[in-house]
C-alpha cells in the first residue's frame, strides 16, 4: 500500500539532493533514448519511490492509475538492455477533496483517505546502460557544438581553434556600411 506522503517525501528528498536528483535525470534520459514514452500511457507515469542506488543497479518504481496501464511492450524494449521490469497491482492511499461535513475524518478538518487501485512498474537500470547512454549524449552534444564555432569563425578568421570569432559591428544609423567593416549592406 502506497501512500501519498511517502511518495512527497520521496520527491521532496530527490530536489534536495543533488546527486539523487542527476541521477534520476540520467535514468530519464535512457528512458527516452530507447524511445519507451513512444509506447501507450508511458509518459504519464509518476515517481513512487527511488532512485535506490547500489553498487551496479539503479532502481526506480513509477506509478499509474489503474486504468492506465503502461503498454507492456516497452518494459520488452527495456528488457533487451538487461533492465529488469517488474509490473505490480497496488493501491495509494490519497485525502479526499472536502466538499461535505461527511468528507472529513472525525475530529479532525482532514478529509478522509480513500484507496485509488493503480499500476506499480519497478525498473531496474545497469548504471553500465547508464554510463554509456550518457557518453554517447555527451559525444552527440560536443558534436553539435563545435560545427557551429567553426562555422561562426569562417575561413579568413583569425581566431585559433577553440576561440569565438569576433563579428564586425553593425554602422551607427545613417553611417557608412562599408566604412563600418560590414561589405554588401543596404
Amino acid at each position: 500500500m502506497q501512500d501519498v506522503t511517502e511518495i512527497i517525501k520521496n520527491v521532496e528528498y530527490v530536489y534536495e539532493t543533488n546527486t539523487a536528483f542527476q541521477v534520476l535525470k540520467d535514468f530519464e534520459r535512457v528512458i527516452d533514448e530507447l524511445d519507451v514514452y513512444a509506447y501507450e500511457n508511458w509518459s504519464g507515469g509518476e515517481l513512487a519511490a527511488g532512485p535506490d542506488i547500489s553498487k551496479h543497479w539503479i532502481s526506480c518504481t513509477f506509478m499509474w492509475p489503474r486504468h492506465k496501464m503502461p503498454n507492456p511492450d516497452a518494459g520488452k524494449r527495456l528488457l533487451d538492455y538487461d533492465c529488469k521490469v517488474s509490473y505490480k497491482k497496488d493501491d495509494v492511499l490519497t485525502p479526499r477533496k472536502i466538499r461535505k461535513p461527511g468528507d472529513m475524518r472525525p475530529g479532525t478538518k482532514k478529509g478522509k483517505l480513500d484507496r485509488q487501485p493503480i499500476w506499480l512498474v519497478e525498473i531496474k537500470m545497469p548504471k553500465k546502460l547508464i554510463m554509456d547512454i550518457y557518453t554517447g549524449y555527451r559525444e552527440q552534444v560536443e558534436a553539435t557544438i563545435d560545427p557551429a564555432l567553426d562555422a561562426a569563425s569562417g575561413p579568413d578568421s583569425q581566431a585559433q581553434p577553440g576561440e569565438v570569432a569576433a563579428v564586425p559591428a553593425a554602422p551607427a544609423p545613417g553611417g557608412d556600411p562599408v566604412a563600418a567593416g560590414v561589405e554588401g549592406a543596404i
